[in-house]
């Protein structure tokens, strides 16, 4: 079954880094995919979202219409994107920046306090990675393996000494999900 992702935020908040690993690992993994990126009209601190396709047979077009799942980072992403899930899909929210419930009640959703869980480990920009961690634990959509293998190439050598903190934020994001038991 393929996975169909949108993942959404303000600009600054790795919205198009947590699509590119999802892309690459996907790869790794031997996957077809697809990844389209959006921007608002902003310079900066616009906002910002990326359809992802993982799938093990041929994509027929990048654009998602009826996604699995969605990473909301703020409120403007879960109201503008909620109703693009499909029934059962999954709902990961950033409840550092949103203090709203999802509307629907057929959808899986799950509310992880992002921001707080960075700045725990002592980076607030590993949120992203935070969420990345609770889509990945929810769904097995690609192996952290190679995740982690694409990390190192998007980071590169200068950035390498960033890797640890990131890991920790994915390991941080999975265990969050996997000790909430959370249904609209």
């Amino acid at each position: 079954m393929a996975q169909e992702i949108i993942i959404s935020g303000f600009g600054g908040q790795g919205v198009m880094s947590m699509g590119q690993l999802l892309t690459y690992a996907g790869m790794l993994d031997g996957k077809n995919v697809s990844w389209l990126p959006s921007y608002g009209p902003e310079m900066r601190g616009g906002t910002a979202n990326c359809s992802v396709i993982l799938a093990d047979d041929m994509i027929g077009s990048p654009i998602v219409t009826e996604a699995t799942a969605l990473i909301a980072m703020n409120l403007p992403s879960l109201e503008k994107f909620e109703q693009a899930l499909v029934p059962r899909g999954l709902l990961i929210v950033n409840s550092s920046l949103v203090n709203k419930k999802a509307k629907r009640d057929d959808i899986d959703a799950y509310y992880v306090p992002a921001n707080e869980i960075a700045d725990q480990l002592g980076n607030f920009r590993v949120a992203n990675m935070v969420m990345l961690g609770a889509y990945l634990e929810k769904t097995q959509a690609v192996s952290l393996d190679s995740v982690m293998k694409s990390l190192r190439e998007v980071l590169g050598p200068s950035k390498e000494h960033l890797i640890p903190i990131n890991q920790k934020a994915l390991e941080r994001g999975a265990q969050l999900v996997t000790s909430i038991h959370q249904r609209v």
